[in-house]
């Protein structure tokens, strides 16, 4: 058991050093927000804290059992303090023992907590949590199976009645062309009606493709162990797939409640795996071996098979959506992750693209349904001048079939910058002392959707 409670140039180098107790709660002062992160070993929780905020402290407290993800968290929080432009000065301080959730809890020595990384236990910490008086921004997953969907949702519960604020990281409801598709899509003239559709012609489709292997913050991204793990990290069917049923329902019905027990309906839902070589595993985590926790997925002593990909149809409200999510090993190069969505109305469809020919940029594109829509461009013209209104320096460009939204570049801020997007607007509900009355209707059905495709899923397969 360690309490450090150095600069993160330090800690990174004398994890092995102790420091006394420190006294005193944070939240003794109900304006001032002071960040507690606990277990952090996926990157995101180091996103958080890429810039600083007005009326965050400087001060961060780290709860996490020792190991090597608390080092490369301390390791990029350093990088954004040392960093030549805009450095940070965050202070983290730091606990590793064995009791380090039962600490956190003890000392309450701030009044936010955010989750990112194992999502073994995500869902246990995120309503013990709550259920402390202590306020939780989690990172997506925060359930990853049918009976994590049950205790987010006694959270949810327990969250209203201790008056505190449990909010996902949905960073992708800030990426500029997701937000013009959504604003296009509120636009009768342009869009029309949103279709129904079917299970074969979906009215939405969402697709995602990842790679394990990827830089951040300029670096090679090193994964834990555990992230190769479904049982610790969650299969692809409830991981990436969080985004795409949230920002189904954030576009399709904007601001309006989502009732899980009765607007949802579940149609298929399949899921594969992605093999991954020993070398290629190595080279992910630093680690030598496949650790014994991970021998249940390995074939023929050398692949690792993950259970990484998956897809579902569902409909929602009536209208027919289909969501899927592929990871691969590295990808090409000059490549990267990539994105792709419809949204089908009644006169104009709007597709946001991410591939070659958009040098795997994501940009939206608006095709009218009938070529012999003669009064389409007009109206379209009409429609442009209100989303400048809100997004100067948008303008249309003739493409063989439409449109093509051209985006200035000041918008395309990058999916690092989103993370400190979210941190700014759950400060803003933290002043408030509220949020939005859909958001918490709509995270429960969101987490019952994907949960349930799993379920769905593991009931389709061949026995």
């Amino acid at each position: 058991m360690k309490q450090l409670l150095l600069p993160v140039a330090l800690l990174t180098v004398m994890m092995s050093c102790k420091n006394n107790e420190s006294g005193g709660s944070a939240t003794a002062d109900s304006s001032r927000i002071t960040l507690i992160t606990l277990d952090p070993g996926h990157f995101h929780a180091a996103l958080v804290q890429k810039e600083m905020y007005a009326d965050v402290d400087s001060n961060v407290y780290v709860y996490a059992p020792e190991g090597p993800d608390v080092g490369l968290h301390l390791k990029r929080i350093e990088s954004y303090n040392t960093r030549a432009e805009h450095p940070t000065h965050w202070k983290e301080n730091v606990y590793t023992g064995a009791d380090f959730f039962q600490k956190m809890i003890a000392e309450k020595k701030g009044n936010v907590v955010v989750m990112s990384g194992n999502n073994q236990k995500k869902a246990e910490y995120v309503l013990n949590t709550v259920d402390a008086g202590l306020n939780v921004l989690a990172d997506k997953p925060m359930a990853i199976d049918k009976a994590g969907f049950e205790l987010v949702k006694t959270a949810f519960a327990k969250a209203a009645e201790k008056k505190v604020l449990l909010y996902d990281i949905m960073t992708e409801r800030f990426e500029i062309n997701t937000l013009l598709q959504r604003e296009f899509s509120q636009i009768k003239e342009v869009f029309g009606d949103l279709e129904k559709g079917t299970p074969e012609n979906p009215a939405v489709t969402k697709e995602s493709v990842h790679y394990l292997y990827k830089l951040v913050s300029g670096a090679v991204l090193q994964r834990p162990a555990w992230f190769l793990d479904v049982t610790q990290q969650g299969e692809g069917i409830v991981d990436v797939t969080t985004h795409l049923v949230d920002l189904v329902q954030w576009e399709c019905f904007p601001e309006q409640v989502i009732d899980y027990q009765k607007d949802i309906e579940m149609v298929a839902a399949k899921r594969w795996t992605t093999p991954i070589t020993l070398s290629q595993f190595s080279d992910l985590t630093k680690q030598a071996a496949f650790p014994d926790y991970l021998k249940k997925d390995v074939k023929n002593d050398s692949i690792l098979n993950i259970y990484s990909n998956g897809s579902f149809n569902y409909k929602l409200r009536g209208v027919n959506a289909k969501v899927s999510v592929t990871w691969g090993y590295k990808a090409p190069e000059g490549t990267g992750d990539t994105h792709y969505s419809i949204m089908r109305g009644t006169r104009a469809n709007l597709i946001i693209r991410q591939g070659a020919e958009q040098k795997y940029k994501p940009v939206l594109y608006i095709e009218p349904v009938k070529k012999s829509d003669a009064g389409f461009e007009k109206d379209l013209t009409t429609a442009l001048a209100a989303i400048q209104a809100k997004y100067p320096g948008v303008e249309l460009t003739k493409t063989a079939a439409g449109w093509q939204v051209m985006v200035p570049q000041q918008y395309n801020t990058g999916h690092e910058a989103h993370f400190g997007q979210v941190m700014q607007r759950y400060l803003q509900f933290l002043k408030e002392k509220k949020m939005p009355d859909w958001e918490v209707p709509n995270m429960i059905a969101k987490y019952y959707t994907t949960t349930s495709a799993l379920e769905l899923a593991k009931k389709s397969e061949p026995k």
